[in-house]
């Protein structure tokens, strides 16, 4: 491949990083340009600032749900209901096999089940915005680091150069 085919195509990953149709600039000021431009970005935050009330109240429920206190209060409840209907009152309202009981669980587990994967598609969204962010900032380091290894292999060459023509100097004044 050549070195303008090379350059074309450092320029076309430039622009697709900066989504901005500019016309092309030289390569000093395309990198330049690059260096000033932030390309992260709190993906994350900026989604949560535009949640609906519907979806923060999900997000919260899978928070709840997903957490030791609901785990205990709800073997607590369960434990308090069998107690009650079993032992303590004398006329029960959920005999069992505690149908009743049953129906509830089984109604909750029906609500709570939908609930916790829209939160968890949110969380795919969040966790896709990531990613295209760091592909982002990736493929800024990447032509940022070519950028600077090929100056460097320029400045080690230019050194060679200079040395030679030193060398050549030197055995000229002998």
């Amino acid at each position: 491949m050549t070195e303008s085919a090379v350059q074309n195509q450092r320029e076309d990953l430039i622009k697709t990083i900066l989504e901005d149709d500019q016309s092309a600039l030289e390569e000093e000021e395309i990198l330049h340009h690059l260096l000033k431009q932030y390309i992260s970005k709190d993906s994350i935050t900026e989604q949560d600032k535009s949640l609906t009330f519907a979806q923060r109240a999900a997000d919260n429920l899978a928070k709840f749900a997903g957490s030791w206190t609901f785990i205990i209060a709800f073997f607590v409840i369960l434990a308090l209901w069998i107690m009650a209907n079993s032992i303590l009152l004398s006329k029960p309202f959920d005999i069992y096999p505690f149908i009743l009981l049953n129906l509830i669980l089984s109604c909750l587990a029906s609500i709570q089940a939908p609930v916790i994967m829209m939160s968890q598609n949110r969380q795919e969204q969040k966790d896709r915005l990531r990613g295209i962010n760091d592909y982002k900032i990736n493929l800024k380091s990447e032509i940022i680091i070519e950028d600077i290894h090929l100056k460097l292999d320029s400045i080690i060459n230019n050194q060679e150069d200079i040395l030679k023509r030193l060398q050549q100097l030197e055995s000229n004044t002998k």
